[in-house]
């Protein structure tokens, strides 16, 4: 009875969490389907192997092993890698259905629960991260941060250098950074525009 409510549970959870959030936010069809079949075999393998007395050790074993496989196919963000290592725990964790009964999918509805909160579009929708190549050396982090607000036209929160060269005169930076506010329509550019024609723009 437990495998079959964690097995239910798992169903229920990983389906809201690929499709009514993770695919919402991201709109990465492959990816969907890459959560589901991870979060199902891992489920099916952890519940064979509780069904064989394996135990835990042997289950947290196969966690740790497939938690350093690295996706080759194609690039992912670090947003996509949380929601693959979420899919993977959700399906070991109903896989083990530990008692009591409602354990596991509880713990899968926190999962699902933590990953939309923390990958909410109004959490820090301001704030980006960016490779930016500069055609000029700037060995003075006063003057490389004022050039890259000039050249983003944003507050720059925290740069790091990957390269100075000198001779090419190039400055290679990771930099985060905060977009300005959104202006009003009528205030873009510095022109006033009359009402009727703010209202046609919006």
């Amino acid at each position: 009875m437990n495998l079959l409510v964690a097995a239910i549970a798992d169903l229920i959870a990983i389906s809201v969490l690929t499709f009514g959030v993770y695919y919402r936010r991201h709109f990465r069809r492959d990816l969907v389907l890459s959560y589901v079949a991870l979060n199902v075999g891992i489920m099916a393998v952890a519940g064979m192997l509780a069904g064989g007395g394996a135990g835990i050790g042997l289950g947290m074993g196969l966690f740790g092993i497939l938690s350093i496989i690295r996706l080759r196919s194609d690039a992912i963000t670090q947003e996509e890698v949380a929601y693959y290592f979420v899919s993977l725990a959700m399906g070991l964790v109903n896989g083990l259905h530990p008692d009591p009964i409602w354990v596991a999918p509880a713990i899968s509805a926190g999962l699902v629960a933590v990953l939309f909160v923390a990958d909410h579009p109004r959490f820090a929708h301001r704030t980006r991260r960016q490779l930016v190549t500069l055609d000029r050396a700037y060995p003075q982090e006063p003057e490389l941060r004022a050039a890259l607000e000039r050249t983003l036209g944003a507050e720059v929160l925290h740069l790091s250098v990957n390269e100075l060269d000198l001779v090419r005169d190039l400055t290679i930076v990771d930099v985060r950074f905060r977009v300005a506010a959104r202006q009003p329509v009528a205030d873009l550019a510095g022109l006033r525009l009359p009402q009727r024609a703010v209202e046609q723009v919006r």
